[in-house]
């Protein structure tokens, strides 16, 4: 089975006749009545019947017409997506971390959809190494990342570099020095986490001993420590998008260094329009971060 021998078959299906098909298509009917039968051959079913001087469809070929539709549909979708001059459509799969999902996307994701709303982009969130793996095994065409994976297969761009705040509640006091944590809880993603890393390596330097829980979300950080339960480290787009809820003070510290942050994609990918066109996006976006 070929695309050749699917165009005969939707042409034949449409005229319902071959000498019409044969027409349309400007070759000779004999060649459309042998790639017929091989198709039926091929798929162990009549498609048609004869009926006087024409053809009709069987109930098989009825059934196997609605899918070469959408097989030659794909392939045209296909070509138009491959061509430069095309505009960006199809399926875009996009990654990011929940603190660039949270605290820097929403605008940027609002502004590629009325831009090219033909690209049908399907988002997910999850840890930077997951969307590493995702990256690296054709299941993700791109992520937003904080730390660069390191991996032969994957190309990584410099977006921007993410200020962190320290974060907690009026309730707790004042916190104008590494030693006011002593002794507070402290509210941080797994191990794995660049601000998590960020801020262990602070307080060590410091000699500063606190007790850290481990919550893989910004949502329930966020609410224990309005809630006066403890104190945390946050981008400061995620500090910026909850200050409003109120309970929450933010801090910064010189020793706190910027978080880069990085856009990844499979180094040997084969070209993607709209993966091009949300990257060229990024970067403008970001040109002054």
């Amino acid at each position: 089975m070929d695309l050749s021998q699917l165009r005969m078959f939707k042409a034949v299906a449409e005229q319902g006749s071959i000498v019409k098909a044969s027409q349309l298509l400007h070759c000779v009917p004999s060649n459309i009545t042998n790639r017929i039968k091989l198709l039926e051959n091929d798929l162990g079913v009549s498609l048609f019947v004869r009926k006087g001087r024409g053809l009709v469809i069987t109930p098989a070929g009825q059934l196997f017409l609605n899918y070469t539709c959408k097989i030659l549909a794909t392939c045209q979708e296909a070509r138009r997506a491959l061509d430069p001059s095309s505009e960006p459509s199809g399926i875009l799969r996009i990654g990011a971390i929940e603190s660039a999902a949270t605290g820097r996307l929403p605008s940027i994701l609002s502004t590629f959809h009325h831009r090219y709303p033909s690209v049908d982009m399907q988002f997910s969130t999850g840890t930077w190494q997951q969307l590493a793996s995702d990256v690296a095994e054709y299941r993700l065409d791109g992520a937003i990342v904080a730390t660069d994976p390191e991996h032969p297969d994957i190309h990584h761009k410099e977006i921007y570099n993410e200020p962190i705040m320290l974060i907690a509640s009026p309730s707790l006091g004042e916190i104008s020095k590494p030693d006011d944590l002593a002794g507070k809880r402290i509210y941080m993603w797994p191990q794995g986490c660049p601000y998590r890393h960020s801020l262990e390596r602070w307080l060590k330097s410091n000699h500063v001993s606190t007790s850290i829980t481990n919550i893989a979300s910004y949502g329930t950080i966020l609410g224990c420590v309005s809630a006066g339960a403890g104190a945390s480290l946050v981008p400061e787009g995620i500090f910026e998008q909850f200050k409003r809820i109120g309970a929450i003070k933010g801090y910064t510290f010189e020793q706190l260094n910027p978080i880069q942050n990085y856009f990844i994609q499979h180094r040997h990918a084969p070209p993607h329009h709209a993966l091009r066109a949300f990257a060229e996006l990024l970067g403008s976006e970001f040109s002054g971060a």
